[in-house]
């Protein structure tokens, strides 16, 4: 006898990250440091297929995270981390892949998902739906990268 997982099961996973964002503290800590290694591997594609596998990611995202909402009838729910990883990817594109770069798109990225500044925390409180679940992750993940682009350029810290 075959059994399938349910469509509910499966929007769940995905939107969690495999059960990622169901840490009982931090959750969209968690689900950054499980960015990591899809975004290391990212950066083998080369400067153009990296762009677009983030620029999918943020869809999928996206779309997940809608799923979510209407099969849990909850709007932002902590638990959903996909959009920490849409988020994080937005946030290391293009960078050098050096540790510096690493830990400096984590803490940052961390400090402006977390802080929400404006005009993130308008975008976090006005879109709705999966768009908006997502889109402040990805305007935090833009900050950062805008961020570190520029310290790397002024100084070549980041290797």
């Amino acid at each position: 006898m075959v059994s399938f997982i349910s469509v509910r099961t499966w929007v769940e996973v995905l939107a969690t990250v495999g059960y990622v964002g169901k840490a009982p503290r931090a959750p969209g800590t968690f689900g950054t440091l499980a960015a990591l290694p899809l975004v290391f591997g990212l950066s083998f594609l080369g400067e153009i297929l990296w762009m677009v596998a983030t620029f999918v990611l943020v869809v999928f995202s996206i779309v997940v995270s809608s799923l979510y909402e209407q099969e849990f009838q909850r709007h932002d729910a902590k638990e959903v981390v996909i959009d920490e990883v849409a988020g994080f990817a937005v946030a290391m594109l293009w960078l050098p892949i050096t540790w510096q770069s690493f830990v400096a798109a984590f803490v940052l990225f961390r400090f402006f998902d977390i802080l929400k500044p404006p005009p993130i925390r308008q975008v976090d409180q006005k879109v709705p739906g999966g768009l908006g679940v997502v889109a402040d992750d990805v305007l935090a993940g833009a900050f950062t990268n805008l961020l570190l682009h520029w310290l790397s350029h002024q100084t070549g810290w980041l290797g």
